[in-house]
């Protein structure tokens, strides 16, 4: 009876002879199994370390880009401390033209120039004498704004927003110029009213003929009292940085029946 298995013939070309090999058919099965077992195994080496070579390949690379972060953070560091120290000189230079600086930030390294802090004397209220209150008296009367509020050079910084627009409505025209120049009546009038109001500052308040309205802000000195009358042209104050400002200008707005309109529609620099 001859055993279950397979017959491997083996000859060699050109020879006479040839060899024969029997194969157990439970030796093939071995292999055949093993061979198939070690596919799968391989198969999952693959699937379950493959990301974790594939990371590992890449680990050079990732090194690089963190030494290449960490020099950009470095220089970002030097850039923030030349600017801390940028703004101490603009907050200090400010300072010395009379702007209000608010106090460094805590927690930074920003420079503040040593000890000194500078300190600006805040603005006052004054009257016009008794000899100026009637010399103003004179000359012309009632009038619609048609002045320039200022008598010295000035840069427009900001123009008129509307309501209808999305930014931050600006009922007003903002006109830099340096602390303490002369602000002038715009219209002749009366004195609607003054005070201190938390965006305007201190503030003028003019009531013009045929329901005209001008309003003066950010001053440093009010040198008008309500109701008094005044004529075109009259020094009512003097420019300032009070009230939401963040360096010397005046606010100039004009109102016609209780709704603000572009002074520039009715006045021009130099008029």
């Amino acid at each position: 009876m001859r055993a279950d298995g397979y017959t491997v013939i083996v000859q060699k070309n050109g020879a006479l002879m040839s060899h024969q090999f029997q194969v157990r058919s439970w030796l093939v099965r071995a292999v055949t199994i093993t061979a198939v077992a070690l596919v799968i195994v391989l198969l999952i080496l693959v699937v379950t370390y493959g990301p974790i070579l594939a990371a590992a390949a890449s680990a050079p690379l990732l090194h690089r880009r963190v030494e290449q972060l960490t020099r950009e953070n470095a220089r970002v560091g030097d850039l923030a401390r030349a600017l801390n120290d940028a703004e101490a000189r603009y907050a200090h230079l400010r300072g010395m033209l009379g702007a209000r600086v608010p106090p460094p930030r805590q927690g930074t390294d920003q420079p503040t120039g040593g000890d000194t802090q500078l300190f600006v004397a805040p603005p006052i209220l004054a009257r016009v004498p008794a000899a100026a209150a009637s010399a103003r008296r004179e000359g012309e009367g009632p009038s619609t704004p048609h002045r320039w509020p200022l008598s010295v050079p000035s840069f427009r910084t900001r123009g008129m927003v509307s309501d209808s627009v999305s930014e931050e409505p600006h009922p007003g025209i903002d006109l830099a110029v340096p602390e303490g120049s002369d602000v002038r009546a715009s219209g002749g009038g009366t004195v609607e009213a003054t005070g201190n109001d938390s965006a305007y500052g201190h503030y003028v308040l003019l009531r013009h003929p045929a329901g005209y309205e001008t309003m003066y802000g950010h001053l440093s000195r009010v040198l008008v009292s309500q109701g008094d009358p005044v004529k075109a042209g009259q020094v009512i104050a003097l420019s300032g940085n009070t009230g939401r400002s963040t360096a010397p200008h005046l606010h100039f707005e004009v109102r016609h029946n209780g709704r603000s309109i572009d002074p520039l529609s009715l006045v021009r620099e130099g008029t």
